[in-house]
């Protein structure tokens, strides 16, 4: 045989290697030894966000904790309902298994974890086009380009490996496709294969991206209506594999996402609207199609020239099914361009879900996909065409297309020698899409001629990859020149450790980690930050913490914060500077404040304000005297004194579960500095007992006279709803599969 086929008995398994090495090249800057050759992932969300959180994660884990509360950032919020978090997605899991086994958690753990999805991600599309194929001699091929241009095309090497939960949610794609496809296939629908994509849709959504899997969600329910339509399988039959797909995702999902859907009601991103939400690609970024880095740092639109000419041998001589992919791929790009196209008005408003999302350019998820499934359409139709005339013929449009950008790339060099410095970064880039368009008319025309030759099959794959490589392996906006232990250190900094040391007599206290800390961090290094940089920050919370971004007295008060991070020497209350450092941004001043607020203290005077904007009005008062009057949303039923006596001390803190020990003579009110969120219950020697919101923001409870054990503990309905759907979910499919055995 004079295929692909010649090359071993077994393409599935030569594939598959050909994967692997080649994304073993593409990362092999993670993996050397050589600590010169070494790169990382940069600095920003990737270090900030994702290993803080896992850092977290890590630690509680490994004790045999589920982190349901993290009182390290933002205040204090609920891990598991943060998305980004993944508390639940099983290849975090993996991760921290591996890192626990192999010295502790590192910033190396999350980007081998990044490496590993990417690769994921390949053979999972492989293995979903490697089946839309079958019916052709070249479907290894195919399924092989594909992969190649998902994995290492201008999206999943573009921004997503920094957003991590961006790309985690997106790589799962294939398999809810693989599982819908499988099950139509004959005359009656395969619930076990329809168990399959709810499983793929259910990992997406617990890999923690929401924006992602939720277009990734109207994607595979709209690939299943395809698929019902084309077969003629019927509507009823459509619903009804409709509410098993379904059914999966949310039952695999639930243990997090009852919590994330309570969470995201009181959080500062549900009050955005239309103009917050509708940026998206500027239309010039249309051009990275052909011109990747023209217009932005990333290219997220890229897929490759020789892509291109399959996608348009795909939609002129293709498959039905072409039409499909087609349409997706223009509604996703007319929908990424946001409030600058006229689609998003129109899908913002009737599109149910999409108003919760912002940065309408993530689309390009659906785009990429899109593409890349058309592309090994396309290959696949060219080398199954019977005429020879008719596969050449395809390639006079591409002639005259490597025509077009050679004289682009020569114009490009004309104005270049008139003005260097307006057109210096766009040669190379014209010179390089002029260049790999008349290498691929050159190898397509010989693969189109003689298909069936696996020299040219071999070279064709070696442009795609060499085109593909050339545009996105190590990438600077992605990679820096450093070793992993170089960009983060685990331990503590000298002035955050300096914090960490302090006792403050046993109670708990807070810092601004506004300079010193900064970021997520605090959840990395185990100090209590009122800041943070998750994007789901409690309403209320942050409306305290940003009155004034720089410095804000009124937020370390109502924070019980003992510590300030700043760049400034001096602060407009009276604090005692401990110790100075420097970072890229210039001096760091350790401020350690004179009478800080304690985390729990006791009070007699109240003021009422039924809502919280009243009590920011309150507040806002320069009469105000937070440390001398609390306000609560209502009136105590206790008859308070006039001067508060008494002392309250932490006795114990943990996470999710905070003891406080009260003494007074007289009714009090015990004033705690921890955000008040539903999921908290509160007991006074073990009676259930009312929290009353206080500053807006915070927790207070009404004690009677005398001593008392007051319990705080953390332990939300929706998770331990969510968490017994999720395990009969899981033990339903694992039955199903064992029925599947049994049957074979």
């Amino acid at each position: 045989m004079s295929s692909l086929r010649r090359l071993g008995k077994n393409v599935d398994a030569q594939a598959i290697g050909a994967l692997i090495v080649l994304w073993l090249f593409f990362f092999w800057r993670l993996f050397t030894p050589v600590a010169e050759d070494q790169a990382s992932l940069a600095k920003g969300d990737f270090s900030g966000q994702f290993v803080a959180f896992g850092g977290y994660q890590y630690q509680r884990m490994t004790q045999g904790e589920i982190p349901l509360w993290n009182p390290y950032n933002n205040g204090g919020l609920p891990f598991i309902a943060d998305t980004q978090a993944a508390v639940f997605y099983p290849p975090r899991w993996l991760t921290i298994g591996l890192s626990y086994h192999l010295g502790g958690w590192t910033y190396n753990s999350l980007q081998l974890e990044m490496a590993f999805h990417v690769l994921m991600g390949s053979l999972l599309m492989y293995g979903f086009m490697r089946r839309l194929t079958r019916g052709s001699a070249y479907s290894p091929l195919a399924a092989l380009i594909a992969a190649l241009v998902i994995g290492y095309g201008g999206y999943l090497t573009g921004y997503p490996p920094l957003q991590l939960a961006v790309l985690e949610a997106a790589i799962w794609f294939p398999l809810m496709a693989l599982g819908i496809l499988e099950a139509t296939r004959g005359a009656s629908l395969s619930p076990q294969f329809l168990a399959l994509a709810g499983v793929g849709l259910g990992m997406s959504w617990l890999a923690g991206h929401p924006q992602t899997s939720f277009l990734l969600t109207y994607l595979s329910g709209a690939y299943l209506a395809y698929r019902c339509y084309a077969l003629r399988l019927g509507w009823r039959r459509f619903f009804l594999s409709m509410a098993l797909f379904a059914a999966v995702s949310f039952g695999v999902t639930a243990v997090t996402m009852l919590p994330g859907l309570e969470y995201l009601q009181y959080t500062s991103r549900s009050g955005l609207g239309f103009a917050a939400k509708g940026h998206g690609f500027p239309f010039q970024d249309i051009a990275q199609f052909v011109f990747p880095g023209s217009v932005s740092q990333w290219s997220p639109l890229y897929v490759g020239l020789p892509a291109l000419f399959f996608i348009a041998v795909a939609l002129r001589q293709g498959p039905r099914e072409s039409r499909f992919w087609l349409a997706v791929a223009l509604l996703s790009l007319l929908h990424s361009l946001g409030d600058k196209g006229v689609l998003y008005d129109l899908t913002y408003n009737f599109v149910p879900g999409l108003r919760y999302f912002r940065g309408q350019e993530r689309a390009a998820v659906l785009v990429a996909y899109s593409l890349a499934t058309l592309t090994g359409l396309g290959m696949a139709t060219l080398a199954n065409m019977p005429n020879h005339a008719q596969r050449l013929r395809m390639l006079r449009y591409w002639l005259r297309f490597t025509c077009l950008l050679a004289a682009i790339a020569l114009a490009v060099l004309v104005a270049w020698t008139v003005d260097s410095r307006a057109w210096g970064g766009f040669v190379e880039v014209a010179a390089r899409s002029a260049i790999v368009a008349a290498a691929a008319y050159i190898v397509l025309s010989r693969f189109a001629a003689t298909p069936k030759i696996a020299t040219f099959q071999v070279a064709l794959v070696t442009l795609i990859v060499f085109e593909l490589f050339a545009v996105n392996m190590d990438h600077p906006a992605n990679f820096d020149d450093k070793p992993h232990n170089e960009q983060l250190s685990m331990r503590a900094p000298r002035l955050v450790q300096q914090a960490l040391d302090d006792s403050n007599g046993g109670q708990p206290f807070r810092v601004d980690g506004f300079r010193g800390l900064r970021e997520n961090n605090g959840s990395l290094y185990g100090l209590m930050d009122m800041r943070g940089i998750s994007p789901l920050f409690l309403n209320w919370v942050g409306r305290l913490v940003f009155i004034d971004y720089v410095e804000n007295p009124l937020a370390w008060e109502l924070f019980a914060v003992n510590y300030v991070y700043s760049e400034k020497a001096q602060l407009s209350v009276e604090t005692t500077i401990i110790d100075e450092g420097h970072d890229s941004l210039g001096a760091i001043y350790l401020h350690k404040l004179t009478d800080p607020r304690p985390f729990v203290m006791l009070m007699s005077d109240v003021a009422v304000a039924n809502n919280n904007e009243w009590m920011m009005e309150y507040m806002g008062d320069i009469r105000f005297d937070e440390r001398e009057k609390i306000v609560m949303q209502r009136a105590p039923r206790l008859p308070l004194p006039a001067t508060a006596s008494g002392q309250a001390t932490v006795l114990s803190f943990a996470p999710e579960e905070i003891i406080i020990g009260v003494d007074s003579p007289d009714n009090t009110v015990l004033s705690v500095s921890l955000p008040d969120y539903v999921g908290w219950r509160a007991r006074i020697n073990d009676e259930p007992t009312e929290i009353i919101r206080a500053y807006a923001a915070l927790m207070a409870l009404e004690i009677p006279a005398g001593q008392h054990i007051i319990t705080l503990s953390f332990a939300p309905t929706s998770y331990a709803l969510g968490a017994a759907i999720s395990a009969l979910t899981w033990l339903c499919l694992c039955l199903l599969w064992l029925a599947g055995l049994r049957r074979r």
